[in-house]
């Protein structure tokens, strides 16, 4: 059961939020709350020591200071740093963080780029069409990069201490 959840929650977290970001412009909170709280009840029964567990909080918190800073600023959403902090809390104070924080960035940069060139005039006139996405064609919208969030998330998730408990038990 311990190895379903981590191989379940964090990838169907990272889909629901991708999804309703690209279709909604949000992110619900619970996808971040399903998030911090399945951490909070898996890692230590994976027998994760109480200072890495400590040190994950840590990773989370600075993520969740920065990106609340850039929300308050205008640059990001609030979903979208409430995600990113959730996100961070499964890749702990260590490398792994900054090479999330490196792909989320480069997805985001593709994101952003796609969604430009969406709203440019040649290819508005036809995406705005588009029932389901042609809202992204309004340039006073953000960029859903909640879907930036989610693709670095499924990239880095296999080398992340949970998934590779799951993975020893599991062969």
């Amino acid at each position: 059961m311990l190895i379903a959840a981590i191989v379940v929650i964090f990838p169907l977290c990272l889909a629901y939020a991708a999804f309703t970001d690209m279709f909604t412009m949000t992110i619900p909170n619970r996808v971040s709350i399903i998030l911090v709280v399945a951490f909070a009840l898996i890692a230590p029964m994976t027998g994760m020591s109480w200072l890495l567990y400590g040190q994950h909080f840590l990773a989370a918190l600075v993520v969740f200071v920065v990106g609340f800073g850039l929300f308050g600023i205008g640059v990001m959403g609030g979903g979208d740093a409430k995600l990113l902090s959730a996100t961070s809390l499964w890749f702990g104070w260590n490398m792994q963080l900054l090479e999330f924080m490196v792909l989320v960035s480069a997805f985001g940069g593709v994101l952003t780029l796609i969604i430009l060139m969406m709203r440019s005039d040649r290819f508005a006139v036809y995406i705005g069409r588009v029932g389901l996405i042609g809202y992204l064609t309004n340039p006073k919208l953000g960029v859903p990069y909640g879907i930036a969030v989610a693709c670095a998330g499924f990239v880095c998730f296999p080398a992340t201490a949970l998934m590779q408990y799951a993975i020893t038990r599991m062969i």
